[in-house]
């Protein structure tokens, strides 16, 4: 089946303003789901705009200067528009629309460990990068639980959130089913492409650096070489590689090549995000050549 779009029309959605994001999702549902509840993606939303804005009771607003909102609102838009065009093909497991909102949940609280608590006075939450899955876990738990979900939808976010780990065990993940284990999958290539595909990724890098030099100091002995560079210049050096060996594989093979779900048309034409991702890497390398 070749499903048609205009490269997803990716370019027009700012990823700055999240009713701009919160839009492109809503049509996603509907398209997917005319009968879901309309409510749902702006209530979502605006829980993670008060997550992130500092109106989370006991929790201040996030200081980490590469894991923002705006972050977490890029690799929600592809993670949508991935499960979206996944349910336009008709592939099964077909997800359904509970598992839908599910993983826009996990998603949207994917990278909350990196929120301090109001008493946390000491450096950013970039302090947090070696613990921030399991963190953000523990915080959509309780986060959920509080607004009425039961244990087991709070137990697949979760359990989606832990597919964002950089060496998360997969098969370790108690899945529900093969339907939730995609999911969480297509989380996991989101997370991924869609900071890697904005036009200033390469631009953010150094502010990346910055949380993994703070990582460092606040966990001696313990930080691992994925995040430990001499200088920003290095990590930035790094990235061709870091894509090469690391995302690539991980995309195609771990994650089961879900990225393919953003060819356009499906299944064989081109991918927007590996273009972007592809386009990034060749200005990177002609500034390093120069």
């Amino acid at each position: 089946m070749r499903l048609r779009r205009n490269l997803l029309r990716l370019h027009a959605v700012n990823t700055k303003d999240p009713d701009a994001v919160a839009q492109e999702v809503e049509a996603v549902l509907r398209r997917s789901f005319p009968g879901a509840e309309a409510a749902f993606v702006r209530r979502a939303f605006g829980w993670v705009r008060d997550c992130f804005g500092g109106r989370c009771p006991g929790y201040q607003a996030i200081d980490a200067g590469y894991h923002d909102l705006e972050h977490t609102l890029q690799g929600t838009l592809c993670l949508m528009r991935l499960l979206g065009r996944r349910h336009e093909a008709g592939v099964p497991p077909v997800l359904s629309a509970s598992l839908f909102e599910r993983a826009l949940l996990a998603i949207l609280l994917h990278d909350t460990g990196y929120l301090k608590t109001t008493g946390d006075a000491e450096g950013t939450g970039a302090k947090y990068t070696l613990t921030h899955v399991t963190r953000s876990g523990e915080f959509a738990a309780q986060f959920l639980a509080a607004r009425g979900y039961d244990p087991a939808p709070v137990q697949s976010v979760q359990n989606m959130i832990r597919c964002t780990g950089v060496n998360a065990d997969l098969q370790a993940i108690p899945f529900a089913d093969d339907a939730e284990r995609i999911a969480g999958y297509a989380l996991g290539t989101a997370d991924l492409l869609g900071q890697m595909a904005a036009d200033d990724y390469l631009e953010k890098l150094p502010e990346l650096y910055q949380e993994f030099t703070e990582a460092v100091r606040f966990n001696p002995g313990r930080a691992l070489p994925s995040i430990t560079f001499a200088s920003a210049e290095e990590l930035v050096r790094s990235t061709p590689g870091f894509w090469e060996r690391y995302v690539w594989p991980k995309i195609n093979q771990d994650f089961r090549g879900l990225f393919r779900f953003l060819n356009d048309p499906y299944p064989d034409g081109p991918n927007w995000y590996v273009r972007q991702v592809e386009a990034n890497l060749a200005r990177l390398r002609l500034k390093l050549a120069a």
